[in-house]
């Protein structure tokens, strides 16, 4: 029982650890880009040895691979709505929320993503060639099911999921400007509802698809 209890401690240190690191990189990779991030930045910002950094990332690169993982599988959450939605007005709401949500707590994966995809993705290619066009196949089937039901216009679906996609992010990888635009303030509890409420309102009835809004509009604030 005790051998058990002491496992379970040393399991849980383990993966506490590993979050604040990932946590900490994310940050890093985010500000510096993959090239000029160092482990020993990472460490600083994580508040550990850079020993014991090794110790759960041989290498830059894993660590680099495990934030992209991170981000990823957020956005693959998000989506899990679609494969039990009955049609476009829910799944793609709860999509865009959900995303929104992303864009909102964890902004630094989204950057070091984009980061990375814009010098043509030299460390993660494999990555998009595998599991992001897998996803996306997957996805672009069930639009294109909702289609064939008359349920939405028809439109291909990669440029709904692109469009969806560089409208949300950008809440993430041009935080600073948004920032900026309001007064150089984070967005409100009530301005993310109404981005929210904006966005799903573009997209679903773009598609010829009813949306009832479910927030008052706001002027900025």
């Amino acid at each position: 029982m005790i051998l058990s209890t002491q496992r379970n401690q040393s399991g849980s240190k383990r993966k506490e650890n590993e979050a604040l690191i990932i946590t900490a990189a994310e940050k890093i990779f985010a500000d510096m880009g993959y090239a000029g991030a160092t482990m020993q930045q990472i460490a600083n910002a994580a508040g550990l040895p850079k020993a014991n950094l090794h110790y759960y990332f041989p290498t830059k690169e894993i660590l680099y691979r495990n934030v992209i993982d991170k981000i990823f599988n957020l956005w693959l959450e998000a989506a899990d709505i679609f494969d039990a939605a009955e049609g476009p007005k829910d799944g793609l709401s709860s999509y865009i929320d959900a995303k929104l949500e992303s864009s909102r707590h964890f902004p630094n994966g989204s950057k070091v993503w984009a980061n990375e995809v814009i010098q043509g993705a030299p460390i993660i290619q494999d990555y998009l060639e595998s599991k992001l066009t897998a996803w996306t196949h997957s996805k672009a089937e069930i639009i294109e099911m909702w289609i064939a039901k008359g349920l939405m216009d028809p439109i291909n679906p990669k440029t709904l999921l692109y469009f969806i996609w560089s409208a949300t992010q950008h809440y993430a990888d041009f935080q600073h400007q948004i920032r900026t635009l309001n007064n150089n303030s984070d967005l409100t509890e009530a301005q993310w509802s109404e981005v929210k409420e904006d966005i799903k309102k573009l997209v679903l009835k773009g598609l010829g698809v009813e949306h009832v809004s479910e927030c008052p509009t706001i002027s900025d604030e």
